[in-house]
């Protein structure tokens, strides 16, 4: 026998079939749609980190306004893998608390409204040319690296130039120029910042001011006691056309106008203790004079926003040598660093191993004849050729050392080179200072001073 189905039923299942295809279509298409909404977060993302040096999935750091970083230059260490850390010692961690909105982001981080995206203080109005990485704004160093994936440099600071915080700015300078802003430059730091309240994409690091000072940062400094000079004996510039000299006799050597023998040469100042505690630690029973005929260089320096530490050559001459290790007249030479760094307990960034400041009693002295002098055997093992043409030959010199120490970016800081005769005015020595340079790297060991294995 068979069955009828009434037409009236079959409409009604039909019906209820569609019903549930569409609803199951309906499901789908909702869960695709989730799925891709997803997917263009993702991917608004990863593209805002193009051209980033952070990476992306390294550990997070603790969020905040700066200090010392974590140990990884790539990031700052120790918070979720959500946050990166904000600036400090130890990098400059990506902000992945930034809000992307997938639907309106374009590919490439093209962020050009007043907010800012990746937390560097600089937004698109302000001319961060890469809101979406805080290593790019106008305040950073461009060294001309290259990106991240190996390919050709990218513009760090935003000024549509890559690289072009590597050129010289020295030719041309006199030996007995006046401008302490030259000096500046015959170091290496070359950029100037005109305004130092500028804002936004005005906000550049350089030298913010420059002066020539006593050792202990008071003025009166003898003009004598400072020289830009293109050569000093056999010690050749190490970056640029010149460098600078400091003396507590005249910062030039024999065949330079001006010049008088650091055997007796007198330049009547005198000033307070440029540090708190200048006794070296390898003479105890010597007791440190007062300091007379200083010479000094400060500058105060806005650092870049992606700068972890910075670099300079340096190299000490000194008459007092053999004569005088270990005695009231234990002429010095320091870099004081403000603020100081952490652990420091002077400021001083320029010292031996032993956290001797660099003087007549420096384990770093080099060169020189070998000999036993004030109860320390002296090896040096650079011999004596760099004393040659100078006014220091039979005397010492430590040859060219590296001083490196961490900064934190963004900030100012001021940096002071000095120089001093300790218990009187004769028998003096002089500093050469040169190639100076911010780091995008952290400063690996922290703060030391050591030989340079290849000068030029």
């Amino acid at each position: 026998m068979t069955t009828v189905t009434p037409p009236a039923i079959v409409s009604v299942r039909v019906a209820a079939e569609r019903a549930l295809v569409r609803d199951w279509e309906v499901a789908m298409r909702s869960m695709m749609a989730w799925k891709l909404t997803a997917l263009a977060g993702l991917l608004a993302i990863v593209a805002c980190s193009a051209g980033s040096n952070d990476n992306l999935f390294s550990k997070g750091g603790k969020g905040g306004g700066g200090g010392n970083g974590g140990e990884d230059p790539d990031a700052s260490s120790g918070g979720s893998g959500d946050t990166a850390g904000a600036p400090g010692y130890g990098g400059s961690g990506l902000n992945l608390d930034v809000q992307v909105n997938s639907e309106t982001t374009p590919a490439g981080c093209q962020y050009k409204d007043g907010q800012d995206h990746d937390g560097d203080g600089y937004t698109g109005l302000d001319g961060d040319c890469n809101d979406c990485d805080p290593n790019t704004n106008p305040g950073a160093f461009d060294d001309g690296s290259p990106s991240a994936d190996g390919g050709p440099p990218v513009d760090v600071n935003c000024d549509g130039t890559p690289g072009d915080d590597t050129y010289e700015c020295d030719d041309g300078l006199q030996i007995a120029d006046d401008d302490p802003f030259n000096a500046a430059k015959a170091i290496g730091l070359c950029r100037r910042v005109d305004d130092p309240n500028a804002t936004g994409k005005d906000k550049r690091w350089g030298v913010i001011e420059a002066k020539y000072v006593l050792a202990d940062g008071s003025p009166g400094m003898n003009p004598k006691s400072h020289g830009v000079l293109p050569q000093f004996g056999a010690a050749n510039v190490q970056q640029g056309k010149v460098m600078l000299g400091l003396s507590s006799g005249t910062a030039r050597g024999p065949a330079m106008a001006g010049y008088e023998s650091p055997g007796g040469a007198q330049m009547g100042t005198q000033c307070g203790p440029p540090i708190p505690n200048m006794e070296s630690p390898s003479c105890p029973n010597a007791q440190t004079g007062q300091s007379f005929d200083p010479a000094a260089l400060e500058v105060r320096i806005r650092v870049p926003t992606n700068a972890k530490s910075f670099k300079f050559y340096l190299n000490f001459y000194t008459y007092e040598f053999p004569m005088f290790v270990c005695t009231t007249y234990n002429d010095f030479y320091i870099t004081k660093m403000d603020p100081w760094p952490q652990g420091s307990t002077d400021g001083n960034i320029s010292f031996d191993q032993d956290h001797n400041p660099i003087s007549v009693n420096n384990s770093l002295l080099q060169a020189c004849k070998p000999q036993n002098a004030g109860g320390k055997q002296f090896t040096c093992p650079l011999g004596v050729g760099l004393l040659q043409g100078t006014g220091f030959e039979g005397h010492a010199a430590t040859g060219w050392l590296q001083t490196q120490a961490p900064v934190t970016p963004g900030s100012e800081i001021t940096l002071r080179w000095a120089i001093w005769d300790s218990g009187d005015h004769v028998l003096d020595s002089t500093v050469l200072v040169d190639n100076f340079v911010f780091s995008v790297e952290p400063a690996q060991g922290g703060t030391t001073t050591t030989p340079v294995d290849n000068p030029h």
